[in-house]
């Protein structure tokens, strides 16, 4: 239902509605996805990705920015680093209504990249990393162009995998996109969650710190 004078900022995928009045003449500006703000909101443990620990990945494949469709189940890597992420920005162009008033939803460039600029020390402690949107692969292709990603991207535009794992959502603008939750799988078994995500460009960081005590 509408509300006049009203846009909904976003609609979580475990129940609940969260609306916010704005003014709808107000122009959206244009950002720089790599940059955050100071005063982005900071998302709250609503025990969505709660029964994800201990779980086993799914029997299904995404299709890959390189091209192909990649088995979750089907990984040879010692530890593999799913991270789920809303959607990146493009240079230029305007965000999504109330994007930066939604917790959880900005920072998805600064966690692409620090997982980027971290891929020797993953390497080193044998991860494999994939990052999960609801973007289409194209859309995503982008992404790994432009930002020099040296892992795939795997779209869920269909949402199968978040159905399967029951993983969290929110819509905005018309879109359903993925809550931000990280994931580490050893072999076929989900053996640690990070979420909520928060600050998203500590994330990989926060996941080598894991990998290493795991090594230790």
């Amino acid at each position: 239902m509408e509300i006049a004078g009203s846009s909904p900022t976003y609609q979580s995928g475990v129940g609940e509605s969260v609306f916010s009045t704005i003014d709808l003449d107000r122009p959206m500006q244009p950002h720089d996805p790599t940059q955050l703000p100071d005063d982005l909101p900071v998302p709250q443990d609503d025990g969505a990705c709660a029964h994800l620990e201990g779980s086993d990945l799914p029997v299904l494949a995404l299709a890959s920015t390189s091209g192909r469709n990649v088995a979750l189940c089907d990984q040879p890597s010692t530890f593999t680093v799913f991270y789920c992420y809303p959607r990146t920005g493009r240079p230029g162009q305007e965000l999504p209504t109330d994007w930066n008033l939604i917790p959880g939803a900005r920072g998805c460039t600064p966690q692409s990249c620090a997982f980027r600029d971290h891929r020797a020390e993953l390497d080193r402690l044998g991860a494999v990393v994939y990052g999960i949107s609801t973007q289409d692969t194209d859309y995503q292709r982008e992404a790994v162009e432009r930002l020099h990603l040296p892992f795939e991207l795997l779209s869920d535009a269909d949402l199968a995998l978040a159905r399967a794992l029951k993983l969290p959502t929110f819509s905005v603008d018309g879109m359903t996109l993925l809550k931000r939750v990280t994931f580490i799988a050893a072999g076929n078994r989900i053996e640690k969650v990070f979420y909520p995500v928060f600050p998203p460009d500590r994330n990989a960081d926060d996941v080598i710190a894991w990998l290493e005590e795991r090594a230790a």
